[in-house]
């Protein structure tokens, strides 16, 4: 019994310790006062950042395997989905000084532990996308030679029948892969112009297919006889949005800069709305003209637009597509390689990750270490990996991301902030903040109905709150994927669950909605919190929930890797826990006084004019 406080004692520590969140530095906050992006540049920042991968890598898979002529309305559910978890980036942008990612805007709002989370799922992502691409150049390089390269190896290495392995290895992905990193590795700068032309032929290239894939539409393709639109139903479309959604990745790009934009309250939204809506527009129009070329079931789902020209008999515009499919993979294959070492290297720098991954090459200034070691794993994958399981994996990845951003938002609305009349671009609104109640109080309005939640501390009724929407709607989004097949339930059974589901999340968000929120002026904010981040959640995990049970395996073991590196090595070493040892000030604490504690550097900062920008390749 003696030993009970103690252990108390040091459990609440080690919970401390995972909830610490981290001190924004001067290296974060360099970036957030130089408003140089106009809104062109953010669109054009997004649409480069996305590239063609809805194209290439994702159309003829998901109309072959799972939608159907219906892969259309998949891109824009996805769409949908990425506009709602893209917005809650943004809002963390002009909230969190520089450029960030899921890692860094979780760190500095949630916590460490589902910081490290964000990061390494971040990580397993580029890996897993980086090896579905290197797979996707190889196959088209291949088409070009008529797949000479594929029948030789097949022939003189043999092919295997394996869960999650490919057909044969693929040597010509795990090269490009390679040579690659070795040419990033030689410094990032040098990789700019290639990206430009590259960027350049793959537009061309888009509307060309386009055009003439309209100009050879059959309207029979979508007819009954060749299955109809939607031959998968509701089911077949959801499971291809939850792999078109990979598509909509690039935008967090225009997020993670609003901090460098200008008129960052209007052009965010606006570039983020305008650069989604063009995407989704380019892959719905593809997607029509692919299934309206030649029926769905003759697709090549490894090389669907090639192969639908060459079906037409226009070999030479089959050409042309992957000419322009090799441009936009090796473009992505440099975005992926810059951004893998400088994300690893974010989290070494934070103490999360293991230090040799900190090391930076004195001439080049690029992490050489990190390009070297995850240059070989992408290739391994790359080798190794069956595409369309690489697919699963990395929509996992991405829609998971967004899900804890979303929640973040959500934790982030309802913190308390500094009174101070000027922040930098995520000022509180100045006049009223005197006179407003506490973020995360009761609405004084509905103090007299809802008195029973007034004596709450500031916060703990929000807390408990998003911890019932997130599990009534992880309920509700099992009861209507499951609820008629794995479930087994009775009509009355699965009629009950939905409703008491649908009501436990619905008044979840009342009680949300009923508490002070926190205002800012001049930047931009998601609309309608508690709504539209809840709304990402539930459309998140729902389309979660469609990928195979095989993938979320794979998923968790990586998953349990990855916690095993922060319960081992992270949590001990991380920069916070170092302010912690005795004999140095704690530096931990809410977002509102890490941002407090940053004035006199960002008034510092803004007063010189010297102060170098951030690559642009990071």
């Amino acid at each position: 019994m003696a030993l009970g406080p103690p252990s108390t004692a040091s459990l609440a520590r080690f919970c401390h310790k995972l909830n610490r969140l981290k001190t924004l530095e001067e290296s974060t906050t360099e970036t957030s006062l130089r408003h140089h992006l106009t809104m062109l540049d953010l669109i054009l920042l997004g649409m480069g950042t996305t590239g063609s991968v809805g194209l290439y890598v994702l159309m003829g898979t998901v109309a072959k395997e799972m939608a159907g002529p219906a892969v259309l309305v998949s891109f824009g559910v996805a769409a949908v989905a990425s506009l709602l978890g893209v917005l809650s980036y943004a809002d963390f942008g002009v909230r969190v000084p520089g450029r960030g990612s899921a890692y860094l805007f979780t760190y500095v709002s949630v916590g460490e532990l589902w910081a490290f989370f964000a990061g390494w799922n971040t990580i397993l992502g580029y890996l897993i996308g980086g090896a579905a691409v290197a797979r996707v150049w190889s196959s088209y390089l291949d088409a070009i030679f008529n797949h000479r390269i594929r029948s030789f190896t097949m022939a003189h290495v043999g092919t295997w029948q394996a869960p999650f392995l490919a057909q044969y290895p693929d040597f010509l992905a795990a090269g490009i892969v390679l040579l690659i990193s070795a040419f990033i590795s030689c410094g990032g700068r040098i990789s700019s112009w290639l990206n430009r032309l590259f960027s350049a032929i793959n537009l061309v290239v888009i509307l060309f297919i386009i055009i003439l894939g309209f100009v050879l539409a059959r309207p029979h393709n979508w007819s009954a006889e060749e299955g109809g639109f939607a031959p998968f139903g509701f089911s077949g479309i959801m499971d291809g949005a939850a792999i078109c959604f990979i598509a909509f990745q690039g935008f967090g790009a225009i997020a993670a800069s609003s901090a460098e934009a200008q008129n960052a309250k209007r052009a965010v939204p606006m570039a983020i709305a305008i650069s989604l809506g063009l995407a989704a527009g380019i892959n719905i129009l593809a997607s029509a003209a692919l299934t309206l070329m030649v029926p769905w079931r003759s697709l090549d789902p490894d090389l669907a637009l090639t192969d639908a020209f060459n079906q037409r008999g226009y070999s030479w515009a089959g050409f042309i597509v992957a000419a322009g499919a090799i441009c936009a993979t090796i473009t992505f294959l440099l975005r992926t390689v810059i951004f893998l070492p400088h994300m690893v290297h974010a989290m070494a720098a934070d103490g999360l990750f293991f230090q040799v991954f900190t090391y930076m090459h004195p001439r080049t200034q690029v992490p050489m270490v990190g390009i070297l070691v995850f240059g070989v794993i992408v290739a391994f994958l790359a080798l190794l990996l069956d595409f369309k399981a690489l697919l699963l994996f990395m929509s996992i990845s991405a829609l998971l991301n967004r899900t804890i951003v979303a929640t973040g938002i959500i934790v982030l609305r309802f913190q308390k902030f500094p009174p101070a009349s000027s922040q930098g671009p995520a000022s509180p609104v100045g006049s009223e903040q005197a006179s407003a109640p506490e973020p995360g109080k009761l609405r004084p309005a509905l103090r007299p109905y809802l008195g029973f939640l007034g004596g709450c501390r500031p916060g703990a009724a929000v807390a408990w709150a998003l911890r019932v929407l997130v599990a009534s709607a992880i309920t509700l989004d099992c009861v209507m994927v499951f609820g008629d097949s794995a479930l087994h339930l009775p009509p009355w059974g699965y009629t009950l669950l939905l409703l008491l589901s649908s009501v436990v999340f619905l008044l979840s968000l009342l009680v949300l909605w009923a508490h002070q929120q926190q205002r800012w002026e001049d930047t931009f904010q998601v609309p309608m919190v508690p709504l539209t981040p809840a709304l990402s959640i539930l459309l998140n995990v729902f389309l979660m929930l469609h990928l195979s049970y095989l993938n979320w395996l794979s998923f968790s073991i990586c998953l349990l890797i990855g916690l095993m590196v922060y319960f081992g090595y992270g949590i001990w070493h991380s920069k916070e826990n170092q302010r912690e040892l005795p004999g140095l000030p704690a530096a931990h604490g809410s977002l509102e006084e890490t941002v407090q504690a940053l004035q006199p550097l960002s008034q510092a900062l803004a007063q010189e004019p010297g102060h170098m920008e951030q690559p642009a390749s990071l």
